[in-house]
């Protein structure tokens, strides 16, 4: 089990379309597309997920507890209200990366908080498309540091 989930939550299945003065012009097959590369580069098998709904992200994340060495996830709107995914997360006792395309701290007052973060091994934010790879590289470094 070498493989790395990467969930995406409510409307990344619009990227590219969806603000892209905010998220961006790529599209959510692109980001896929980049990170395989990268994962590849790495030595890590990767799978992606993305749902519009918290309960099947919730599923997942209790599904990679046996399936995956760690989590990269952009929860999207759920960062910021969703107990019920921070519990999944804190219950499945691997890591996970938060990744988010936009900075939510220099946005509406009501993304600066995540309730993901404090359960998260990190939180990547701001850089567009290459947070997913720099939550890669970091999940990936922090696994061979803890030798899994």
């Amino acid at each position: 089990m070498n493989t790395i989930w990467v969930i995406n939550g409510p409307n990344l299945n619009l990227l590219g379309v969806r603000e892209p003065g905010i998220y961006g012009s790529q599209n959510l097959q692109s980001i896929e597309d980049n990170i395989r590369k990268q994962a590849s580069n790495l030595g890590v098998d990767i799978s992606f997920y993305q749902s519009n709904h918290e309960g099947v992200m919730i599923d997942w994340i209790h599904e990679a507890m046996e399936k995956a060495k760690g989590i990269i996830l952009n929860p999207g709107a759920l960062t910021h209200y969703s107990y019920a995914l921070r519990d999944a997360i804190s219950s499945v006792r691997i890591p996970v990366v938060e990744v988010h395309l936009s900075n939510i701290h220099s946005r509406e007052s009501f993304r600066h908080t995540s309730v993901i973060a404090p359960v998260a091994l990190g939180q990547i934010a701001g850089f567009g498309a290459l947070s997913y790879e720099l939550g890669l590289i970091a999940l990936v470094r922090h696994l061979e540091d803890q030798g899994r």
